[in-house]
């Protein structure tokens, strides 16, 4: 009979544990910044053992409470969310505030009145937006190519840079020598972007206060070309071990082949994306880039491709960079100095190196035969990082060269450009306005003034020299 009642009371005790459990309930701001602006704070409560039984949540601002919610659970629940946001408090001034947030968990725990948790908060209300003004901006942008502008924002602003279609290119401070408080930011009008997009400057402070101010710019249109390209079975046969799952290797040519350039193009540009986006906020090149040495373009940025094997039509894509010739394993030099951020295998574009230039900017060496450098290595404009091939998805040796912009694949020419370079990187550098910045190319681009032609004196009536004898 005792072991039946010790049992019992076992049982029991094995039943009631976890509602005598003595973990308090979890609350958790996000964002955690304690300041509360015209975006919204969102209070989450979490109570992943017996569960929420009450949560209060009260803003003390200019001597009143404010209740933000209440509620009580029957049957408990595991998570409460509250959202904050200044629009819904009515007649609340900017200023100092206490935000407090109670709750109590379902254990039976301290004579069955449960776990309690008390936060309180002291926070910043602002519902004013930062301020910006545009220093220098650009008259026209490449359709694919890159802009670049230069502003100054008030001290509260957290965050800033360029919004265009679904990318965003961050602003960069103290890059402006003369200036360190201004930013300067590079955005791409990607060959993706709809050509009635424009960018918009967009300055964020703590409190989530957002202002935003339209770019002004003149397209300028960029035709790029259609090719088709007919795929042999020597070339699909060479190319099949890119795929390393060696049940997708199975199938018609045709099948392969669309695994490979969707599938693993996929991988590798998202792979490209993840490097690329990781800004450096200091300029580490300098001047025009350079075109491998000797070389021939053999395809165009942004040239759209039709792949297709007897014939038939069967995959297309945007190829994004340059495709670059010389001779078989020619040495590839860096287009301008930066750190090396990736140096090995990449799918489709082989054996690849990636260089990190600052403020976003990036380029890709791809199809290598032989890599000489490694991540982490400084370079400098015109150092050997390896030589040309044909790895990857290439049919010839060859290099190809891309321009990345904070994961953006952009125009590389612009960048080989000195004219283009001196009008709209290096004013900006200087710091110059928009308006001196305009003024000057207009003064370059005047012509100019006939200069009046020299009086033709008349010739004197010299002796003629004497002929000479013998």
């Amino acid at each position: 009979m005792l072991i039946i009642i010790l049992g019992a009371l076992a049982a029991a005790a094995w039943f009631l544990a976890p509602r005598f459990e003595r973990e308090a309930p979890q609350v958790k701001l996000v964002p955690d910044t304690g300041v509360l602006g015209l975006g919204s704070l969102e209070i989450d409560v979490a109570d992943p053992g017996a569960g929420l039984k009450t949560v209060t949540a009260t803003l003390s601002a200019g001597g009143a409470d404010i209740p933000l919610g209440s509620e009580q659970f029957d049957p408990p629940v595991a998570e409460k969310k509250i959202t904050l946001a200044s629009s819904k408090l009515s007649g609340v001034k900017e200023g100092a505030a206490v935000l407090r947030v109670t709750a109590r968990d379902a254990s039976f725990w301290n004579l069955f009145r449960g776990n309690e948790t008390v936060v309180e908060k002291n926070i910043i209300i602002d519902i004013t937006p930062p301020t910006v003004e545009l220093i220098a901006d650009d008259r026209y942008v490449n359709f694919g190519g890159v802009g670049v502008i230069v502003y100054k924002v008030s001290e509260d602003a957290a965050t800033s840079g360029v919004r265009i279609g679904n990318h965003f290119f961050p602003g960069f401070q103290g890059t402006i020598k003369a200036y360190p408080d201004y930013f300067i930011a590079l955005f791409a009008h990607a060959y993706d972007v709809p050509a009635d997009a424009r960018g918009v400057l967009v300055v964020t402070d703590k409190a989530g206060n957002t202002k935003e101010t339209p770019l002004a710019y003149e397209l300028k249109n960029v035709k790029y070309k259609k090719s088709t390209i007919p795929l042999s079975d020597k070339f699909l046969e060479k190319i099949t071990p890119l795929l390393s799952d060696v049940a997708a290797r199975q199938g018609t040519p045709k099948e392969v082949f669309v695994r490979i350039d969707k599938g693993l193009r996929k991988v590798n540009e998202d792979k490209i994306r993840e490097v690329t986006s990781k800004a450096t906020s200091s300029m580490l090149w300098s001047g025009v880039f350079t075109q491998l040495s000797n070389s021939k373009v053999e395809a165009n940025f942004a040239d759209e491709r039709t792949y297709t094997y007897n014939n038939e039509p069967i995959d297309d894509a945007f190829h994004l960079g340059y495709d670059l010739s010389v001779t078989k394993n020619y040495p590839v030099e860096a287009s301008n100095s930066g750190n090396v951020v990736f140096a090995g295998d990449l799918g489709i574009y082989g054996n690849a190196v990636i260089l990190d230039h600052g403020l976003g900017l990036f380029t890709l060496y791809g199809h290598l035969s032989a890599i000489d450098v490694k991540v982490g290595d400084a370079i400098q404009q015109r150092q050997i990082l390896g030589k040309t091939g044909d790895t990857g998805l290439a049919a010839g040796d060859h290099l190809h060269f891309g321009v990345y912009l904070n994961g953006v694949a952009v125009l590389p020419v612009e960048w080989w450009d000195k004219k283009w370079i001196a009008d709209n990187i290096e004013p900006k550098l200087e710091g110059k306005t928009g308006e001196a910045i305009a003024e000057a190319q207009q003064v370059k681009k005047a012509p100019r003034k006939a200069q009046p032609k020299a009086k033709v004196q008349p010739k004197s009536k010299a002796k003629p020299k004497a002929k000479r004898r013998g």
